[in-house]
């Protein structure tokens, strides 16, 4: 499910929201560089960085923005990497706009979390929290929708997650918090999709016995 066998033109047919993300995330950290540094806290808050800091409040809109928002070209480069092969079977699965809406939503959910538990001043950045969203939704499915998730995708999932956990807590300037809520909320979201999903599809096949024959 993870193999990336197809061609850059059939990449951007078959998972047009990934390959927006990933355009946006370059465009934002070209902007960031050009006007000074993707480390600077001023340039990072000027683009949308997420932020707790003295006598300022953020505006709601950054909740959003600083999903696209990275701190250096390591942070980008992972994390586009991980969008780049992990995420783009999630896209064909779900479908393009639910997707979109369930990738939004993961990461506003770890940016909310990450702001709620922060005790200290911080400026906060980057995709991880829709990441660890998608993984969420991975894990939910192989548990759930076991139809859907062959046993070498399960095992795979599941190491990332220990791994990125573990990372997570290890490394030193990496959000947990935002990891941590964008996976409750990825599992949530996914939940929720999955029922109305479920309940979409019973609603129809009812409607299809309830018609009269002609």
């Amino acid at each position: 499910m993870f193999s990336r066998t197809e061609s850059l033109k059939q990449y951007i047919r078959l998972y047009p929201v990934n390959t927006a993300i990933l355009v946006i995330q370059l465009l934002v950290m070209a902007g960031m560089t050009i006007y000074g540094s993707s480390k600077d806290n001023s340039t990072l808050i000027r683009f949308g960085a997420m932020f707790d800091l003295p006598r300022m409040e953020p505006e709601l809109w950054r909740y959003v923005s600083s999903i696209f928002v990275h701190i250096g070209f390591e942070h980008l480069l992972f994390n586009s990497f991980a969008i780049y092969v992990f995420a783009a079977p999630l896209e064909r699965m779900l479908g393009s706009f639910r997707y979109a809406i369930f990738y939004l939503l993961s990461g506003i959910a770890g940016n909310i979390v990450s702001a709620w538990l922060h005790k200290d001043y911080y400026i906060g950045a980057g995709a991880s929290g829709a990441i660890y969203g998608v993984y969420a939704a991975y894990l939910y499915l192989s548990v759930f929708r076991k139809d859907l998730i062959d046993y070498q995708t399960k095992q795979t999932i599941r190491i990332i997650v220990i791994i990125g956990f573990i990372y997570s807590v290890v490394i030193p300037n990496v959000d947990i918090y935002a990891h941590l809520g964008g996976f409750i909320g990825g599992l949530v979201f996914t939940a929720l999709m999955t029922l109305f999903i479920k309940r979409k599809k019973a609603d129809q096949e009812q409607d299809q016995e309830n018609q009269p024959y002609q």
